[in-house]
């Protein structure tokens, strides 16, 4: 494994100058408009000396960050060209297009990161926000990227510190998020592995004692071992991210700013989770059958497995009860692969108790991955609202719509434009099941617990 040499990560979360750095960002936050800026020049000697703090914080910390010296010079120009612009919308382009994560995937190497920028499921507002990472890279992921499951912009990192905007559900660092002038080429993305790691663990462990289920031994040493869990959503992310780029796409259905039903982004989230886990069923039959596998073999089949573990009770148990009711598209795919599970007869809710058939766990829920992926390439060939509605037969053969829907009544104006179609869409479209309600009530607390948990906090 490629290692780095810096200061010890405690070293860092203590240093002087981060803690100059976090309270600074702090205290700037409510100073803020959000779209950045400073409005109300009553604040504005206040905020020059808060950034004039942030400046010298970042230069003091600078050394132990040898790879990000050019953004970290740059960083300090922006926040200088922001007082001198009088604190208007923050412009950190030049900054961002210098920081590079995705050419030091080191495992342990720390970044400072400070943008102002909204934080996904967080705060929409850009404040200002500080941010010490460091980057998860297992060998055996290193050697997935490389071969068949390339990825160059991927960065799985895991939490060391942060300010306000990151003590939320958040656990993306995306460029997108950060306030500049104009859009680049993006060349990176981030997934916090030790957050997702965590909540998991948590939400797992509740979850096994509500519904009473029979773990089976692999998928219990998750329960009682972060780092394993943390490598096992880094091998996940890997694939889910990378998915989006690939297949019989109907015109990249999730990245365009578009408004559709959010039951079609239900299922581009879901198809990127069900690769993930058919790849890993693959690798694990693949390196099954060896006649002579090594060690590194049996480790990477191991994880494999795990993902499968992974994807199935972070779907049913968290992503289905996480959340609004409004529109929401993760709720709902953890609801289909619930109900598929449930109405292939692989999941059993007996007695008040949860079972599994787990040797045809991976051929069903493979099913369920093949019918999206035949859904896509069939609207090849379809117009835009014709898709739709096979995309939500789809989703109501197996999640049964509230009774009221439009949709579900065929009741829609199908010779108008496609945001008359969305506009029919209910909010909850799609309500939860009766075991859902119950299990939620149960699991409320624990949900909520989960708000900006990292690996050292689960």
């Amino acid at each position: 494994m490629t290692t780095v040499t810096q200061v010890p990560v405690s070293e860092l979360t203590r240093h002087p100058a981060w803690l100059r750095i976090k309270t600074a960002a702090t205290e700037l936050q409510p100073l803020q408009a959000a779209n950045g800026s400073i409005e109300d020049a009553a604040d504005h000697e206040r905020a020059r000396a808060l950034v004039g703090e942030l400046i010298e914080g970042v230069a003091a910390l600078a050394p132990q960050f040898p790879h990000d010296a050019s953004y970290l010079s740059a960083v300090q120009d922006d926040f200088r060209r922001w007082v001198d612009g009088g604190f208007g919308v923050p412009d950190f382009y030049d900054s961002l297009i210098e920081f590079q994560p995705q050419q030091h995937r080191i495992d342990g190497l720390a970044h400072l990161v400070v943008f102002p920028m909204y934080t996904q499921n967080g705060s929409r507002s850009r404040l200002v926000e500080a941010v010490l990472v460091q980057v998860i890279w297992p060998d055996f992921v290193a050697d997935l990227e490389a071969g068949d499951y390339s990825n160059k912009l991927f960065v799985p990192i895991r939490f060391l510190d942060f300010t306000a905007g990151y003590d939320t559900n958040s656990a993306v660092l995306f460029p997108e998020t950060v306030a500049m002038r104009q859009i680049p080429t993006f060349t990176w993305g981030a997934i916090f592995a030790d957050r997702e790691a965590a909540r998991f663990r948590r939400v797992l462990r509740a979850a096994v004692d509500v519904t009473k289920l029979d773990l089976p031994a692999e998928a219990a040493e998750l329960l009682d071992d972060q780092h394993l869990t943390e490598e096992t959503f880094v091998m996940w992310d890997l694939i889910h991210d990378r998915t989006h780029m690939r297949g019989d796409l109907p015109f990249d259905p999730f990245m365009i700013k578009q408004r559709m039903p959010f039951f079609l982004y239900s299922l581009e989230e879901l198809r990127c989770d069900l690769t993930a886990f058919r790849e890993s069923v693959a690798i694990d039959r693949r390196i099954a059958a060896l006649a002579e596998p090594t060690a590194e073999d049996l480790e990477l089949a191991r994880h494999a497995r795990l993902v499968q573990y992974c994807v199935i009770f972070d779907r049913i148990f968290r992503f289905a009860i996480t959340g609004n009711r409004v529109r929401n598209y993760d709720g709902l795919g953890g609801q289909l692969l619930f109900a598929w599970l449930h109405q292939h007869r692989v999941l059993h809710w007996t007695d008040t108790q949860l079972a599994f058939e787990w040797d045809r766990v991976p051929d069903c829920v493979n099913e369920l991955g093949a019918a999206i992926e035949d859904l896509y390439w069939r609207s090849i060939d379809r117009p835009k609202i014709s898709h739709w509605l096979a995309a939500y037969e789809l989703v109501s053969g197996t999640v049964e719509p509230h009774p009221a829907s439009a949709w579900k009544a065929g009741d829609l104006p199908l010779t108008g434009l496609p945001r008359e179609l969305t506009d029919k869409v209910m909010d909850d479209e799609f309500p939860l099941s009766m075991f859902y309600e119950a299990f939620e009530k149960k699991m409320r607390d624990v949900i909520a617990s989960t708000s900006g948990i990292t690996g050292t906090s689960a």
